[in-house]
């Protein structure tokens, strides 16, 4: 098994598409990359992100960032639907090295790469949720998420 991280605005529905995936086995609301803080916050530079934890033998990340590009906006710069600020930028975050290459160059291949703003980091920080943030859209259906639902739902 292996983990990577995706921020892609907020995290619930992230979290609630991620988890869909074919090869994802877990994920985990929570925030990468930033400054400051711990469970409980602040989250200063932090973005909103889940932990995806995947078997490399049914998806790879290329596969993932397809996926992933399925729900953002690339083009945004610390936006995603009406949700604005640092902490909803697009991202991509891990410890492994060989998950960044394949993820940068997934970006490199796309014919719109120059105007893509999606950041692929070395993962620096990561802090969970708090449990009521995990899952939510599960405890709370009527909850905004500028993902739409069928999206949500496509791999199930």
């Amino acid at each position: 098994m292996q983990t990577i991280y995706f921020a892609g605005g907020c995290l619930w529905g992230v979290q609630a598409f991620v988890k869909t995936l074919p090869g994802v086995v877990a994920t985990e609301a929570g925030r990468a990359n930033g400054a400051t803080g711990s469970l409980g916050g602040p989250y200063d530079g932090y973005a909103e992100c889940v932990k995806a934890t995947f078997d490399e033998g049914r998806v790879t990340v290329t596969e993932l960032m397809g996926y992933f590009f399925e729900i953002i906006d690339p083009y945004s710069v610390n936006r995603q639907g009406v949700d604005v600020g640092e902490k909803y930028r697009t991202g991509v975050y891990s410890e492994d090295p060989s998950h960044l290459h394949e993820a940068e160059a997934y970006i490199r291949a796309r014919p719109d790469r120059d105007q893509t703003s999606v950041e692929v980091l070395p993962l620096a920080r990561y802090v969970p949720s708090a449990e009521e943030h995990q899952d939510r859209p599960d405890t709370f259906p009527d909850d905004y998420c500028y993902i739409p639902r069928e999206l949500m739902a496509k791999y199930l």
